[in-house]
This record gives structure tokens, sequence and C-alpha cells, in this order.
């Protein structure tokens, strides 16, 4: 599950935190709730793709691709506990836009494998984002438009703001997510506490050996918590339940909670990386943050983190009853199903963007050769 670690997480539980943090939420620039066109999630079942593996840096990543081979790249990237399968139904109409689409496994995820049983089953987010760089370096993908939510959202933040000229643009649900161990580990008011129970539970051996027995009935509990107005069907969580049968999945899962905490050490190679993370870099590419407007798990208001994109941004929320997974709630809002329905921005609020037109704009946004 998403969980904004850092100062973004302590803005939205402690507003009185905003202006030390340096986060202040004077740009009053985000756009009001966006009316979410109809459209029924499911439509896909399945990738007309089979799955294809590669080794990539330290693993050997399964991944699906879809569109053209020399389309404008965009790598899809889930969260937890979810998968590939949030993005069933917006990889074919990227596709059909002319985008080649990318979508891995994270590693400890369905067909993703360490090449080494010797590597060290390290969760810390520097790891999960370098492991996205080197996909991109095996694919001889240069430059790509990143998108996804939860940890595929963190993900992309930190490609983002480490690596700028890997990102030709981002797509962010809740926004900014880089944090660190240090503010992991500040407590925060009972009421804010409580919304962290899963984290807490994972600290203790007694939490790991819960969800290795029950990784499938926790994780069906954090679906139902994140996204209380999404009705999937057994079959649908059965579908994406499947990739939490990877060998290196709780190991992943668990240390990536107690790392957040500082209860857990992370490899020394990613040190410089996390010392820039925890500064609170500003991204500066283009970016879209997305916001599901009944999302049950804990995120950050949007005033609280717009200062960190310094570079063309626009916001938009998503009605309907959208919840956590919002491109597999709602994928018609995350992706357009035909590029052909470009509109241009017809207003400004405090220097973004206010969002009229369709959804297909701001996959626009960062396909435009000017953001070159």
């Amino acid at each position: 599950m998403s969980a904004p670690f850092n100062s973004a997480r302590r803005q939205f539980m402690n507003a009185a935190a905003l202006g030390a943090m340096g986060f202040g939420a004077t740009r009053s620039a985000i756009a009001g709730p966006a009316k979410l066109p109809t459209i029924a999630p499911g439509t896909h079942t399945s990738f007309a793709a089979a799955l294809t593996q590669i080794k990539a840096g330290e693993l050997n990543v399964g991944y699906i691709e879809a569109g053209p081979a020399k389309g404008p790249p965009v790598i899809l990237i889930h969260g937890w506990p979810y998968d590939i399968y949030s993005f069933v139904d917006v990889t074919p109409m990227l596709a059909a836009a002319g985008y080649r689409v990318i979508v891995p496994y994270l590693r400890g995820y369905g067909a993703t494998r360490f090449a080494s049983a010797d590597a060290v089953r390290n969760g810390q987010p520097s790891a999960v984002a370098l492991d996205i760089v080197d996909l991109m370096d095996a694919l001889k993908i240069p430059k790509a438009l990143l998108a996804g939510f939860d940890w595929g959202a963190r993900t992309a933040d930190i490609i983002a703001a480490l690596w700028p000229e890997r990102c030709k643009g981002l797509v962010s649900v809740s926004g900014y997510l880089i944090g660190s161990q240090a503010a992991g580990k500040t407590p925060l008011p009972p009421q804010a506490e409580f919304q962290w129970w899963y984290q807490f539970y994972f600290a203790t051996e007694r939490g790991k050996e819960g969800y290795t027995k029950y990784r499938r009935e926790f994780s069906r509990l954090i679906w139902q918590l994140a996204s209380p107005q999404w009705k999937f069907d057994d079959t649908t969580f059965d579908r994406s339940a499947a990739a939490f049968d990877n060998p290196d999945h709780v190991d992943i899962v668990i240390h990536n909670y107690r790392w957040r905490q500082g209860l857990a050490q992370g490899e020394s190679r990613y040190n410089d990386f996390e010392q820039r993370l925890a500064a609170g870099p500003e991204i500066k590419v283009p970016t879209i943050t997305l916001e599901g407007d009944a999302n049950g798990a804990p995120h950050p208001p949007p005033s609280a983190y717009a200062k960190k994109f310094v570079g063309r941004y626009e916001h938009r929320t998503i009605t309907g009853g959208i919840g956590h997974n919002l491109p597999q709630e709602a994928p018609q809002a995350f992706a357009p199903p035909s590029v052909a329905r470009l509109h241009t921005p017809s207003t400004r609020e405090g220097g973004q963007q206010a969002i009229t037109q369709p959804s297909s704009y701001y996959w626009r946004i960062v396909k435009s050769p000017a953001l070159e």
C-alpha cells in the first residue's frame, strides 16, 4: 500500500508541519474534481502479448510489452499488494494510441527473479527504482514516460528526481512519495499512527509469519480497505494474487516496510541515493499527479506536495468512488483511448493548469516535442 513515509506523510497528518518541511500550501493550483468518464473496469482479463523475460541488473525481469516497437516508450509500475494486472485495461489503450508499453513485475512479484541465490532480498526504495533503470538499459530505452501508483509511484518519483535524463514525464498517483528512514522513525499522533497498522505488524516476526501464511487474505483486506467502493470479484483478485507466490515476495515486502521505519539495514551501495532522497529533491520533469476521491490508503493532500514539482505540472482528482488502485479502477481516467482527442489547457491557477479537458490530454503533456 502506498505509504508516503517522509515529509508528505507527516504533512497529511499534521498541518502544522507544512511550513517547516518546505511544502507550504500557498500555491493554490489544484483543479477541482473532474468527472470520471464511464467505463467498466475489467474490460480486459488478460494481456494480448505473452510474458517476456530479460536479464536486467541483478534481476531476471518478467514483463509485458505492447504497442509499436518504435513508439514513445511508457513504463507502467505497480505497487503493493498489486501486480501488472492493475494495468490490464490501460495497456491496450496506450498501445492503440501508438505507445510502446512496458509493464514489469517488480522484484519479489510474479515472474521476476534474482539472478543469484546469494543476492540480498532488499526492498529499499532506491533499489526498486534502480531495477527500472536497469530494465530500461536492458531494453535499450534511453528515456521513457513513467507512470505508477503506490510503490510504483514512489519508484517513478525517485527516477524522475535522481535520473531526470531517463524520465520524459511522470504520471504519479498520490503525488510526491519520496521519503527517508529518519522521517519514518518520527512518531505521529495516535489517530495517524492507527492508519499505519500494517507497517507495525510487519515490524514483528509474528507479522512476517502471518503474512507468509495468510498473504492472500492479508492482501485482499488491503484491497478492501484501500478501495472501499471498488467491487472487485474473486477472479480479479486471484489473477493478481498469483504474483505474491513469488519465492522472494515476503522477504522483499517485509524488508521494504522495516527499512522505512529504520528497523532494517539497506545495502551500502545505495547509501548515496538514499541520502539524496532524504533531502527531498524537487522533480523537474513534466508531471501529472492523480488522486481517487475514495482512496482509503493514507495519502497526502495535493496541496502538500505541489511545490515539489517545479516543472510543468498538473493535478487531477478522479471522482466516482475511485480508490487506491486507480489505473485498474478507472483505466479511462489513467490512460486515453485515443490521442486524437487532445485539447489544450483552458485555465491556470497559481502557475499550474486547472484540468478541464479529457484525460487524454495528460499523456500529451509528456509527448510534446517542446518538452524533449
